[in-house]
């Protein structure tokens, strides 16, 4: 490990075994329950009056939304597994290796988004921001012990601060 690396201090450990991480699972639990809900009711019953292009860019949205949402929600799943001892950490990552957390990415200027439902954009936003969240406390939580944060990296701030936002549970 680099001399740099001797003195950085990963709060991901903590975070992921903390009440910072029951919210951040209970959020995250909560979406998919909101979202199936919407999809099933109200969003149904709105995609049924879309323009055409709305219509088909609601049916891809949905799609991904829910695809986004399963992978965290597997992520989530497993880590809390792990944090309450039902499975060991070797098991967490072979099992880790399915689960997709950095694809599924909108589109915001396609034809028809503005169209789309204010409460199904909203979905998306939200799921993509949690999404962001699980990712970031993801590669926080399984980087390699030998592998430091790059200084160099123009975005190592803003990942150490967005870790910190997920482990106080501050947006």
């Amino acid at each position: 490990m680099s001399e740099l690396g001797l003195n950085t201090i990963s709060f991901a450990g903590r975070a992921a075994s903390s009440a910072q991480f029951k919210a951040l699972y209970s959020e995250g639990m909560a979406l998919v329950e909101e979202t199936a809900s919407y999809l099933d009711g109200t969003g149904r019953a709105a995609a049924k009056v879309l323009p055409r292009m709305a219509s088909v860019l609601y049916a891809a949205e949905s799609m991904r939304l829910t695809t986004r949402l399963m992978q965290m929600a597997s992520w989530l799943l497993l880590q809390r597994a792990v944090n309450n001892g039902e499975m060991t950490r070797d098991q967490v990552m072979s099992e880790k290796r399915k689960v997709r957390l950095d694809s599924f990415n909108v589109d915001r200027s396609a034809p028809g988004w503005n169209d789309l439902p204010e409460a199904f954009r909203d979905l998306i936003e939200r799921s993509l921001r949690l999404q962001n969240r699980v990712a970031i406390l993801d590669r926080e939580i399984y980087r390699p012990a030998d592998v430091a944060p790059t200084p160099d990296n123009e975005n190592s701030v803003q990942a150490q601060l967005s870790l910190l936002r997920t482990a106080f549970n501050v947006h």
